[in-house]
This record gives C-alpha cells, sequence and structure tokens, in this order.
C-alpha cells in the first residue's frame, strides 16, 4: 500500500526527468553545438572538451558527471546518485540517437534560446529528482571545507571556464557563453521556484491589531507574531512603545498588494521583504469563504 500511495509522485518524477533530458538535448543539438558555444558546469567543460578533442559529445557529458555522481551519493544520498546516473545516460543516448534539428545560426538567437532551453531541461530534472549538472554537488562539497558560499563556488568554477574559452575561442565566444548560462540559471530558478515563490514580509506598526485582523481574516494569511519595542530615536531615545511585530510568508505576485493594504492601514508602517527559497509545512494560506 505504502509503494502504490507513492506511485503517482514515481510517475511525476519520471515525466519531469524525461521531459528534461529531451528539451537539454535539444538546447545543445539545436542551438549550441552547431555554433560551437559554450555554457557554464559541468556541461561547459564537456561542451569544450568536444569543440578542442572532437569527442563524442555524449560519451565526455557521462565521463564528465561520473566523479559528481559518486561524490553525490556520499554527501546526499545513493538514490539521488541512481537517479542522476540514469539521467546523464538518457541524456547521453538522445544526443547520440534523437533526430535534432539545427534551429538557428544566429550567434544571437542561439544564445538566448540555447540558454532557455537548457536552463528549462535541467530545471525540470531538478524537479523530478536528478541532476543533469554536477557542480552543484562539487560546490556542496567545496562548501564544507571552505568559508564560500555555494554561489561564490560556482560563480569561480565558472569563471575560470569562461576564461579558458575567452583563451581559446576569442574574448566574443566566451561572452555569448556568459549570456547562455546567465540566461541558463534564471530559467533554472524559475522553473525550481515557479510564480510561487515565497516572500517573507516582517510589519512593525502602531497598529498591529488592525494588520493582523486584515492580513488573517480578510486576505487569509497566516501570520506569526514577535513581541518587540519600537521607537529609539536619535532625539527620543528614551522613549519605546512595545509592539506586535508581524511576519508572513506571501507569494512575490502578492507583494504588492500586502503593501497597499498596510499602507492603507498605516502610512507610517515600516515594511521589509526578503525572498525565501523554500518554504514547507505551516500555514501558507487559508482561502476564506465570502
Amino acid at each position: 500500500m505504502k509503494l502504490l500511495s507513492h506511485f503517482p509522485h514515481y510517475i511525476e518524477d519520471v515525466i519531469y526527468t524525461v521531459a528534461g533530458v529531451i528539451i537539454t538535448g535539444f538546447a545543445l543539438k539545436g542551438f549550441l553545438v552547431p555554433n560551437d558555444f559554450l555554457d557554464g558546469g559541468v556541461t561547459g567543460v564537456s561542451l569544450l572538451l568536444h569543440e578542442l578533442y572532437h569527442f563524442n559529445l555524449g560519451i565526455v557529458i557521462v565521463l564528465a558527471n561520473i566523479p559528481f555522481v559518486i561524490l553525490g551519493a556520499f554527501l546526499i544520498n545513493k538514490r539521488f546518485a541512481y537517479r542522476t546516473l540514469a539521467c546523464v545516460v538518457l541524456l547521453a543516448a538522445c544526443l547520440e540517437f534523437f533526430p535534432y534539428q539545427l534551429v538557428t545560426k544566429d550567434m544571437l538567437l542561439a544564445a538566448i534560446f540555447g540558454g532557455f532551453f537548457l536552463g528549462l531541461g535541467i530545471g525540470l530534472a531538478m524537479r523530478g529528482g536528478c541532476a543533469l549538472d554536477g557542480l552543484e554537488v562539487l560546490a556542496l562539497y567545496t562548501l564544507k571545507r571552505s568559508s564560500f558560499t555555494i554561489s561564490e563556488i560556482i560563480l569561480g568554477l565558472n569563471v575560470f571556464i569562461f576564461l579558458l574559452a575567452a583563451l581559446h575561442f576569442g574574448l566574443e565566444r566566451a561572452l555569448f557563453a556568459m549570456l547562455t548560462y546567465f540566461i541558463a540559471t534564471r530559467t533554472i530558478d524559475f522553473v525550481i521556484e515557479g510564480l510561487e515563490e515565497y516572500t517573507g514580509v516582517t510589519i512593525i506598526s502602531g497598529k498591529s491589531q488592525e494588520i493582523k485582523e486584515k492580513l488573517v481574516l480578510q486576505l487569509g494569511r497566516g501570520i506569526t507574531i514577535y513581541k518587540g519595542e519600537r521607537g529609539f530615536m536619535k532625539d527620543s531615545f528614551e522613549q519605546s512603545h512595545d509592539c506586535d511585530i508581524v511576519f508572513t510568508v506571501i507569494t512575490r505576485l502578492e507583494v504588492r498588494r500586502l503593501k497597499n493594504v498596510v499602507h492603507q492601514l498605516d502610512p507610517k508602517a515600516f515594511v521589509f521583504t526578503h525572498t525565501i527559497k523554500e518554504a514547507a509545512g505551516g500555514v501558507l494560506k487559508r482561502h476564506v469563504g465570502h
């Protein structure tokens, strides 16, 4: 029964993975490879080796990712490693046997749409529970042994790749590679986080009670209250007042509406937001009956 209950999730993961692999192959064969383009990450290294030594691209991608698959088995889990290996092998098979057609020879279009479809494919594969590029695994490994963040590590490794591209293929090709990588990473973020990327909102106001009622009873938001003090101005440092600091989590599409609601209740309210990469559990939203 437990296996049957998880079966729909397995099917969903397979669909995401297969779609991601096919789209990634389309990006490589339809845009990047025919135009001698590069990208960042392990995919960029594979493309670089393919351009320099004319190795079979599918085989290079598999061999380049194997060390990171092994690393992923230790850092994450064996299930992730098996899925990633299967995903990479499937991509190599698609590159070898799938009848992809060249879409355009225009350099700018190839950079933009090659990056978009590459990011879309990698993002879908990640939603399916595997990785088509092992650079994130390497960054996670390095993170445990240095003071750098994952973003800084990935950026540093990719700068090295782009410098090699600039030295061998010229600055223009390296700039196109950077454009491709930028578009791919932004697309991956969108696919993984989507329009429902969450934003944390903190509100400090003298009218916190009205704001709490508005958020919960009318907007249907779940809130958390911190007990604090407000005041402490330069000319009246000794004067402060107890207040409820309101915190809630909303989607980025709702930020403007919430700010407008708070401003109507208290134009002097202090409101600040920050992006939340992942939110789970709790009550993110309650649907209020009319």
